[in-house]
């Protein structure tokens, strides 16, 4: 297996960033870097992701552009393979190039391993963080200044995995979003697609929502934990419902908590960037929620977009900034002047949006009334592909995720320190 990667986005070219990414998600299979499209030319593909069979001659035997699950390819390999072992043409001992099987240099033990979203309770004084590749979530006591603080539980055993239980016993794979109601966090659980809530007086994990695998429908709601979701990548808990920011299936979709019936809400799992009523309009994998009481703010990655939409019944979506999916790039201003580059986050404080401009590594703040944006801070050296924010009291908690780390910044962006978790280390 052979993975050749076409970046869509400038950001995805960079071999740096790409490095990471292959961290992140844990890929040991060799990987080209087809920046100028050079291979995806001559391989006529047209879509991502597409499959290219190649058999031991070297010719092209099948292609399929789409997702495809692998016990639906299992059979053509299965063919493929026999047929090869019939001819004496497989060779299953000798390996070449950069596959040659040597194992992938550890990763260092870090504190924190590719962050993805945090939480601040205002009320308690406490910080959640997503600490997505070491599957858990941490509970931090903030200090006085909100700049540092203890850590005061760890939640999940580490380590990728599906279950409930007590703190030390749950296990999480690749947990993302998070939101607070009632003293329970809700986590999107990404790779389990689930939506895990985490009790903090009794200590206790359980699913609310998702069955453990891939949705494969866009339209099949249910109840707890018999509806399959598909790649939940945030969640935000307004008036009794909880929101979820379904990337896999470019759809917004409600979660009932006092019922747990889970259904589309927003989004007709077309992948694009058009308003209109919620249920019609096309979303593009929306990936950070936010809430200002009365609207649900959304950043709507794969189309660069801060997008919202209105809860009430007959309601509509609508565009702050973003104007297609290969409308991209790093410009302030206003309305559709305005470029992001595949912002995962998005936070709502004091009449203001606080964006995490991924690709970019900035931070921007977007005025939802005028659609001014501009930058507050980052750039190279500041920031990494930060993938979440949350703010309180002046101060605004960063997701720093390629630099695996929490940053606290002053919301002016005149000062920004790293946000130091004693009791971690170990």
């Amino acid at each position: 297996m052979v993975g050749v990667h076409s970046g869509k986005f400038i950001a995805e070219r960079v071999t740096a960033n790409i490095q990471q990414a292959v961290r992140r998600l844990e890929v040991h299979h060799p990987l080209v870097n087809d920046r100028q499209f050079r291979v995806w030319r001559s391989y006529v593909v047209n879509a991502w992701p597409t499959l290219v069979l190649i058999d031991t001659e070297g010719r092209v035997v099948g292609r399929q552009a789409g997702e495809v699950t692998a016990e639906a390819l299992a059979p053509t390999l299965e063919h493929l393979v026999a047929r090869a072992e019939a001819e004496g043409t497989l060779d299953r001992e000798r390996r070449v190039g950069p596959g040659s099987g040597a194992p992938p240099e550890p990763e260092p033990e870090r504190a924190l391993a590719f962050p993805a979203k945090v939480l601040v309770d205002a009320a308690m004084r406490r910080l959640f963080v997503a600490d997505t590749a070491h599957h858990r979530v941490l509970a931090v006591r903030l200090d006085p200044d909100g700049r540092g603080g203890e850590l005061e539980a760890v939640i999940g055993r580490g380590g990728a995995g599906f279950a409930d239980g007590g703190f030390g016993d749950a296990a999480f794979d690749r947990p993302h979003g998070l939101t607070l109601e009632g003293g329970i966090i809700y986590v999107a659980d990404t790779w389990n697609h689930a939506i895990r809530a985490v009790d903090l007086v009794s200590g206790w994990v359980d699913t609310v929502a998702g069955t453990g695998e891939q949705a494969r429908r866009f339209d099949q709601r249910g109840r707890g934990r018999d509806v399959a979701l598909n790649s939940p990548w945030d969640v935000w808990a307004q008036d009794g419902s909880l929101y979820i920011a379904m990337a896999g299936s470019h759809q917004i979709w409600r979660l009932d908590l006092a019922t747990a019936e889970a259904a589309p809400w927003a989004g007709s799992s077309i992948e694009e960037i058009h308003d209109g009523p919620r249920p019609a309009a096309a979303l593009a994998q929306p990936s950070g929620l936010a809430g200002d009481g009365r609207r649900i703010f959304f950043a709507d990655s794969e189309s660069s977009a801060v997008r919202w939409a209105d809860p009430d019944p007959g309601g509509r979506v609508h565009t702050v900034v973003g104007t297609g999916l290969f409308d991209f790039g790093d410009r302030d201003g206003i309305g559709d002047a305005v470029r992001l580059q595949h912002p995962l986050g998005i936070a709502w404080h004091d009449g203001r949006l606080y964006v995490a401009d991924t690709y970019n590594s900035k931070i921007k703040m977007v005025d939802p009334e005028t659609r001014e944006a501009r930058t507050l801070l980052g750039g190279e050296g500041v920031l990494w592909e930060p993938g979440g924010l949350t703010a309180d009291a002046g101060t605004l908690y960063i997701a720093d995720t390629n630099h695996h780390r929490i940053v606290a910044a002053d919301l002016a962006g005149e000062a920004a320190d790293e946000f130091r978790i004693r009791g971690i280390e170990g």
